[in-house]
Parts: structure tokens; C-alpha cells; sequence
């Protein structure tokens, strides 16, 4: 049994006084996830002491019947089953309504009128966070409407003015390139926090911590130590309820363009001078605008995409893609992808990175895997001919997060036998140390003006750079195969000749459900 450990936490600056806008309140991702994260801030005390939350939506709530709603709701997603009656009170009474039609401007009026109120009743200081909640077709319209009644300006007199806007920032380059320029006509770039909720997941910024606060691996962290780099986020669900929406998008767009090549910009970016919003992002674009093209000819051999097929796992059947509801009979929309590409940089120069999606796999995990090189010569080889000499250092985002390192040792006894073993670190074994959820963290940075974990829009930009002509090269050639894989399974086979070298392949936490069971392993 790993070790307890003991960390005590320092207080988090708390933020000033500021209320939260929600568009879309009456949707899932308010109930599922906002509520419950603003909870979770209020019980361990990281809201301002004036703070308010106000619900936008058509359907037709009262403040009473919206907080009702909201108790409700938090019983059955909060993280925390226990409920303290008079803390879940007093967050309630925080909470308010306010019913619209959001693409009707002369309703916004009204909503201006609300907002004044309950600003005054809540001592807010004009200090407001637009969450929009919504599909991106109405990004737009609700930026639009809100500057037409002022309520984008900020000053040191009237507060400041942030906005939150989820993915998909856009369908394509050109699409994201003019969703941008949109949402920049009412508020400016500093106003404008793109959220990506891979970026708020505790292990993911420990990353960075991992590599700049600590003097053992940085200087390996380059071409001339490491042979490879792998990241994997698959899911063992199907798309669910969201076929409509899934169908139009895919994983490339769903997972790749944001998660995926967020995630490598932190792992190979260069140390910024500061820890602050601009130094980090500015060496995160500098990663995606060194990302080698791919061109068109070179999509069947660096990227291969798969679709799940019907299949029976742990003897239970389960439906193949194209039988999901809301999903095309003869649907083409890849629900895997795993991809080889290189940063043509100094540091990454010659080094392939490989990162890997998908729907129904054998497990819900996501991971960063260094491959270090093997040793220049292996003098224990006749011993122990299994060894590989190839040191891993895995960064477990989720679940059971940790960092674990691969390397070897003799086995004890007569003759050097050399097997690989582990060292390894949980964050389970942090006694009394929370682990917040991704939307806490990210929201409270939101409310102290910290930008540094949403996405800059030259990121986003650089990012559909280079994985639209992916995407058109789908489109324009037919002859690219979409591989079919059985639900459970850990892809298209295909997806290994990837790697040049035979010997090489991808990481398996788990075993492939649909034949072996389940066998995990951080």
C-alpha cells in the first residue's frame, strides 16, 4: 500500500465581487456541471462573500422554482453526497432567474433591468461573467444583443465584463477564424475566455509543475533523450444521447482539435519566463504553429480513423454506430482517430508524437506516455532477452491520477536478470488534499481575471491550421478507408503500422473488454 502523505493547503487568493451570468441555464452542463463546481467554491469558502448567479434560459422558472430545480439537481450530480442544509441554503438564496427569449433583442432590456437589481441587492459592483451555455450558432447573437444594451463595457467605474464561450469554437479554420472576428466586434480578446475543460483537470496542469519546478527531467525533456511521445484520451461509452450532434462533428473535431492538441502544447512547450496568462500561452502557440503540416497525400499514413461496430461485451450486446439514434445509416463520421505528426523545432526536431481518440474502447482513460531512447548498448541483453531497455514516464490524467515511471532492475539472485518495475505516485495518497473538479478551477480563474487555462483565439486558429486539410482530405477523397472496430476493442489493428519500427506500439492500459475482461493498470 502506497504511503499517505500529508500537504497542507495554502488559502487561494479569493476572487472580488462578481456575478455569473448563464446562458442556457435550464441545460444539462449548468445542472450537471456549473452548479455543482459553484457549490463545491462555496462550501470550501473560494466565493467573493457577494456573489450571484443568475439563470438565462426560455423556459418559464421563478427564482423559487429555478432554485428548487437547482436543489435538486445538486443532490443528484454534486460530488460532495453529503449536504450541510444551512451552507446548501444560503447558496441557493444566491441563485436567481430570469426567463427570455435570447434571440429577441428588445428582451434584453428587461434582462439589463434584472441584472442592476441584483446587482445593488447583491453589492456586486458591476463585475459580470456572461457563461454562455448554448449551441454556437448563438455565440453571436447574445455577444451582440448584450453590447447593444452596454452591458459589455467595463471601466475602473463600472466593473469589468468577462465572457465564457464552450467548444466547438468553430467547425473549421474558416469558421473559427470568423467566430473570432464576431465575438471581437463587441468584446475584446482579454474580455473572451474560451474554456476547455481538459485544461482545468488538475493533472493536466501539473504537467507543467512536473516539468519547470523540478531539475531531474527537464534536461531529458528533448530530441536527444526521448525516442517518442504518446498521448491517448479514448472513453468506453458510445456517443449516448448526443448522435446528432456527434455525427456532425467526429473525433477529430470533438476530441483532437482542442483536448488532444492542447494537452501536447503543454508537454512541449518551452519554459515561459513567468506563470501568468500571457508568457504560458504565448509558448503554447509557439508548439501549434510549429506543428508539420500534413498534407493531403500523407493523411492515409499518418492518420488513421476508425467507426465502432456492433459487438458483445462482457456479455451484454452493444449497437455499432450507425444503429446510435440520430445517427446516418451510412454515417462516414470517424469515432477514432489516431494520428503521427512532428513539432519542427529545435527541441522536438525528428520526434514523432502520436496521439489517439475514440468512442467504446476497452476503458475510459486519458494519458501522457515519454517513450525515452533505449540505451546506446544493452550489456544485459543475453540475460534477460524481454527487456526492453526503454524507460516510460506516464502522466495519468484520468482516472486515478498519478505519475508513474517505468525502468529497470535485476532481479534478485545469481546473474543479472533485468525486469522492469515501477515507481509510482497516486494523487489518492495526498491525505485531507481536494482535488477540485476541472469547471471549479477554471471558473474561479475566470473571477480572479486569470486566463492562462483558456484557450487565446491565435491557439484556436493555429490548432484548425492544421487539422482541417485532415478533414478535407476526408471529404475530397472517398478512397480513404474509415476502418470499422468492435465495440470494446482498442481500434483498427491498423492504427499500430503507425510506428516505423515493428517492435513499437501503443500503451494498453486495459485489456480489450470484449474478450479478455477488464485488467487496468496505471
Amino acid at each position: 500500500m502506497s504511503p499517505r502523505i500529508k500537504i497542507n493547503e495554502t488559502k487561494t487568493q479569493s476572487p472580488p465581487s462578481c456575478m455569473l451570468v448563464i446562458f442556457g441555464a435550464s441545460g444539462d452542463l449548468t445542472k450537471r456541471k456549473l452548479i455543482p463546481a459553484l457549490y463545491d467554491l462555496y462550501r470550501r469558502k473560494l466565493l467573493p462573500e457577494y456573489f450571484a448567479v443568475v439563470g438565462v434560459s426560455r423556459t418559464n422558472y421563478s427564482d423559487q422554482t429555478f432554485r428548487q430545480q437547482m436543489e435538486t439537481d445538486l443532490k443528484k450530480f454534486a460530488r460532495n453526497a453529503s449536504f450541510d442544509r444551512r451552507t446548501l441554503s444560503r447558496f441557493l438564496k444566491g441563485i436567481y432567474y430570469q426567463s427570455i427569449d435570447t434571440k429577441d433583442a428588445a428582451h434584453y432590456e428587461q434582462l439589463k433591468h434584472r441584472l442592476q437589481q441584483i446587482d445593488a441587492e447583491r453589492k456586486i459592483h458591476g463585475n459580470y461573467i456572461y457563461y454562455l451555455a448554448t449551441p454556437p450558432s448563438m455565440y453571436e447573437v447574445i455577444a451582440g444583443h448584450l453590447a447593444t444594451q452596454g452591458l459589455h463595457k467595463q471601466s475602473k467605474n463600472i466593473g469589468w465584463k468577462r465572457i465564457i464561450v464552450e467548444k466547438p469554437f468553430g467547425y473549421d479554420l474558416e469558421s473559427a477564424v470568423q467566430l473570432n472576428k464576431k465575438l471581437q466586434r463587441f468584446f475584446k480578446e482579454e474580455q473572451i475566455y474560451r474554456i476547455d475543460h481538459y485544461l482545468g483537470k488538475e493533472t493536466v496542469q501539473n504537467t507543467l509543475a512536473f516539468r519547470f519546478a523540478n531539475g531531474i527531467f527537464e534536461p531529458l525533456w528533448n530530441r536527444h533523450y526521448i525516442q517518442h511521445v504518446e498521448v491517448t484520451a479514448v472513453e468506453e461509452i458510445g456517443v449516448e444521447n448526443r448522435g446528432g450532434y456527434y455525427d456532425q462533428s467526429g473525433a477529430l473535431r470533438d476530441m483532437v482539435q482542442n483536448h488532444l492538441l492542447q494537452i501536447v502544447g503543454l508537454i512541449a512547450m518551452e519554459s515561459p519566463p513567468l506563470y501568468d496568462a500571457e508568457s504560458v500561452r504565448n509558448e503554447t502557440v509557439k508548439v501549434f504553429e510549429s506543428l508539420r503540416p500534413i498534407k493531403p497525400e500523407q493523411v492515409p499514413q499518418q492518420v488513421v480513423r476508425g467507426q465502432y461496430v456492433a459487438s458483445t461485451i462482457k456479455g451484454k450486446p452493444v449497437p455499432g454506430y450507425r444503429e446510435e439514434a440520430n445517427v446516418a445509416v451510412d454515417s462516414r463520421t470517424e469515432t477514432f482517430v489516431a494520428m503521427k505528426f512532428y513539432i519542427d523545432n529545435w527541441r522536438w526536431g525528428g520526434v514523432p508524437f502520436f496521439i489517439r481518440t475514440g468512442k467504446r474502447m476497452p476503458t475510459r482513460v486519458t494519458e501522457i506516455v515519454i517513450h525515452f531512447k533505449k540505451t546506446p548498448h544493452q550489456i544485459f541483453r543475453s540475460q534477460y532477452t524481454s527487456y526492453s531497455a526503454e524507460n516510460q514516464l506516464i502522466i495519468r490524467i484520468q482516472p486515478d491520477e498519478g505519475i508513474l515511471l517505468k525502468f529497470g532492475m535485476k532481479k534478485p539472485g545469481a546473474g543479472f536478470d533485468i525486469r522492469e518495475v515501477n515507481m509510482d505516485f497516486h494523487y489518492s495518497d495526498l491525505a485531507d488534499m481536494y482535488l477540485p473538479d476541472a469547471y471549479e478551477r477554471l471558473l474561479l480563474d475566470c473571477m480572479l481575471g486569470d486566463a492562462t487555462l483558456y484557450a487565446r483565439s491565435d491557439a484556436v486558429e493555429a490548432c484548425w491550421k492544421f487539422v482541417t486539410p485532415i478533414l478535407q482530405a476526408w471529404k475530397e477523397n472517398p478512397n480513404i478507408v474509415l476502418y470499422g472496430y468492435p465495440a470494446g476493442t482498442w481500434g483498427p489493428p491498423e492504427a499500430r503500422q503507425l510506428f516505423d519500427d515493428p517492435e513499437k506500439d501503443w500503451r494498453y492500459p486495459c485489456r480489450n473488454l470484449a474478450h479478455d475482461g477488464e485488467y487496468c493498470e496505471l
